[in-house]
């Protein structure tokens, strides 16, 4: 038995409309075609594409924060350069 919607569920459409490299909307996470077709989806569909939504968003986030926890080259200290500077204090 399917559940019926009381309220339409509104597009997850945040105005920022660029796409990334991937061909996700990189404001609300849709792909092409489900940013064309949001208003021809039934609620059900609607309701999978802000599930993939989500997942995609946690993925790129959470490429991001791996990409933060690098060091960037030639900043990090060895423990020679550590010991040099403790003890020049």
């Amino acid at each position: 038995m399917e559940q019926i919607e009381i309220f339409e569920i509104p597009s997850p459409c945040r105005g920022i409309c660029e796409v990334n490299n991937r061909g996700y909307c990189k404001g609300c996470f849709r792909s092409r075609e489900e940013r064309f077709h949001w208003h021809a989806l039934t609620e059900q569909q609607k309701r999978k594409v802000i599930e993939l939504c989500a997942q995609r968003q946690k993925r790129v986030m959470a490429a991001k924060k791996r990409q933060s926890d690098i060091p960037s080259e030639g900043t990090e200290q060895t423990a020679e350069q550590d010991d040099f500077f403790k003890s020049d204090t």
